[in-house]
């Protein structure tokens, strides 16, 4: 069934669990998403239990597609502030868009570099019987952070020495 069908064929107000279900958000996020501030003022009953009006589902519906895309919070609730706001200028949203598209890139290069690190320790591990493990060795060794993604907070790290076979060293028993 379409939007426009949901939308015209529920009796309004719904419940958290029907506005959770229109909109694909679990009743838990739903209830959180509205003590941030991204809902606005929820009508509730007498008794106390909250009523979502058809805005409140497309708000809903809007976050979870925000969050879908992979905003944070922070963008979210700004793109929210946007959406409702007829007097926004699209330079303010373009300006949060590559934000959040120079912060992917950054997250797909780190997740490369992993990539590439756990191909090669892959490659030079023998992976037989034997106890000798590159992989197992390199993981034994602090990881520096990544320098251009400590700024972001975004906390992915390359390998501390590059993916080369090393010997176990014996240990003591």
């Amino acid at each position: 069934m379409e939007d426009v069908d949901i939308d015209r064929l529920t009796h309004w107000p719904v419940s958290i669990g029907k506005a959770a279900e229109l909109s694909g958000i679990s009743p838990k996020m739903l209830r959180h998403y509205e003590t941030l501030g991204l809902l606005g003022d929820v009508v509730r009953t007498d008794s106390n239990y909250r009523q979502y009006n058809l805005a409140d589902v497309h708000s809903l519906r809007f976050i979870r597609r925000a969050r879908d895309m992979g905003f944070g919070l922070d963008a979210i609730a700004e793109l929210v502030s946007l959406w409702h706001n007829r007097k926004r200028s699209s330079a303010s949203v373009k300006r949060i868009t590559q934000k959040h598209l120079d912060e992917l890139a950054q997250r797909i290069e780190a997740l490369q570099a992993m990539q590439r690190t756990l191909g090669s320790l892959m490659h030079v591990c023998p992976g037989d019987g034997r106890p000798d493990c590159p992989i197992l060795d390199d993981l034994a060794h602090p990881a520096e952070p990544l320098p251009s993604l400590t700024k972001s907070g975004t906390k992915l790290y390359k390998p501390a020495t590059p993916a080369a076979p090393r010997r176990n060293t014996p240990r003591p028993h």
